[in-house]
């Protein structure tokens, strides 16, 4: 039996209230139980917190583009992120710092000075129209109706007193599955995280990004998954072999799919970008930066920053859909990131060093580890993407000629939700192989 993530019974309470009512009718024996939540879930709207959605919507181009010159552990120039994953993961982390620790997070991640897990929620929510189950999609045939699920689970070691207004927060604004489990007992609670990882994102990602440590007391994930038809899926008689540039003029023949489609198009000073919809609710932005001199083909990332990033978003959001010839390369990419060094390296130092900013969680609790996995799969009929996050922690109108776009050299990419602006995915794909 799936569980929508923002239906699902929460958890709230100390480690005293551990004992309050489970839910066990569709677990298997093996499994942690679902800690029973005494607090609902907060109703809210989107359009209450524009400011604060604009603010999620910087800080998640901040951490995309973060994440993609980190490079992550491959080091071959290709990257796929979940910037959204990391966000909302850091969030919950958020709720339960104080003091430098938190005025640390905000200034660094850029989170909203006001309502800032309300604004969370109502984000949560706007996506929660499209919540599935990973499980039950065809991926060789993505849905025409998107399925977005998100899922936040919390393990927390079973005799570690958890504060309650942290668990309380979790479950109002986050929705978030509590599990009370014994980190000492490795076997089942290394096996049951994993588990939970394989479920929320249709086994696309098998086992959580951070090496399982009995010392651990806290395990805070975030898991997303994509799965969705283009609006004009490309015909697959017109992908056939065509020639890619790579970053440094090395040349390869990679399959391309092709068609027209009508898309919002931008242009200005050093790149050009498409919206390519998904049947609703999403497209996939692509941006491609200017060529360079023969032979000197940048990556992405070296040239599109989060403002530039940005200043590509509103050009597109005006844009009117007009036609344009699309090349595309297929791709089929996986990425994992150490969070923790990358974090630090941006700003987060007090963060992961203190032992006493995070008390509201668990007293004299500090950071051990964050970690993110991420895939994606690119085709002619859709997409189908999937990410978890991990922190572990211890005690336009006209009629227009046709445009084309050839993306046959480096480039970058995002997973949008449209109503939101929200990048949940981010990538750059350097070579399509």
């Amino acid at each position: 039996m799936k569980t929508k993530p923002f239906a699902r019974l929460l958890a709230l309470g100390t480690a005293g209230l551990l004992t309050a009512a489970l839910l066990t009718s569709c677990a298997p024996p093996s499994a942690p139980a679902l800690q029973k939540a005494d607090v609902g879930r907060a109703a809210v709207s989107s359009s209450a917190y524009p400011g604060e959605l604009a603010a999620h919507r910087a800080s998640s181009l901040k951490l995309g583009t973060t994440l993609i010159a980190d490079g992550g552990e491959e080091r071959n120039g290709n990257v796929v992120s979940s910037p959204g994953s990391l966000l909302i993961a850091l969030s919950m982390l958020r709720a339960g710092a104080s003091g430098a620790t938190a005025a640390e997070m905000d200034t660094v991640l850029g989170l909203p000075a006001a309502a800032r897990d309300e604004s969370m929620n109502a984000l949560l929510a706007s996506l929660e129209k499209y919540d599935g189950d990973p499980g039950s999609v065809d991926e060789d045939n993505p849905p025409r109706k998107p399925v977005m699920h998100v899922a936040n689970g919390l393990f927390i070691h079973k005799d570690t007193p958890t504060g309650q207004a942290y668990l309380d927060t979790l479950a109002r604004h986050y929705g978030t599955g509590v599990y009370p489990v014994d980190f000492r007992n490795a076997a089942v609670t290394e096996s049951a995280i994993d588990a939970w990882v394989d479920k929320n994102t249709g086994g696309r990602i098998k086992k959580a990004p951070v090496k399982f440590d009995p010392e651990d007391t806290f395990s805070l994930l975030n898991a997303a998954y994509f799965a969705a038809a283009w609006n004009m899926p490309f015909d697959p008689e017109n992908t056939r072999d065509r020639p890619f540039t790579k970053a440094g003029g090395e040349m390869i023949n990679v399959p391309t799919m092709e068609g027209t489609v009508n898309v919002a198009y931008a242009k200005d000073t050093g790149w050009q970008a498409v919206d390519l919809p998904y049947a609703e609710g999403f497209a996939m932005r692509l941006v491609l930066p200017d060529a360079g001199t023969p032979g000197r083909t940048a990556l992405p990332s070296a040239t599109l920053d989060a403002g530039t990033l940005a200043e590509v978003a509103a050009a597109l959001e005006h844009a009117s859909p007009s036609p344009v010839e699309v090349k595309l390369p297929k791709w089929d990419h996986k990425s994992k990131f150490d969070l923790k060094k990358m974090l630090i390296r941006m700003g987060l130092k007090e963060t992961f060093s203190t032992d006493t900013g995070f008390n509201a969680i668990q007293a004299g609790m500090f950071l051990t580890a964050a970690a993110q996995a991420a895939n994606i799969t690119v085709a002619e009929k859709g997409t189908v993407a999937a990410a978890v996050t991990q922190i572990n922690a211890r005690d336009s109108a006209a009629v227009m000629p046709p445009r084309s776009i050839s993306f046959d050299r480096p480039f970058h990419y995002q997973i949008v939700h449209l109503e939101t602006g929200l990048p949940l995915f981010m990538g750059q794909v350097a070579d399509p192989r």
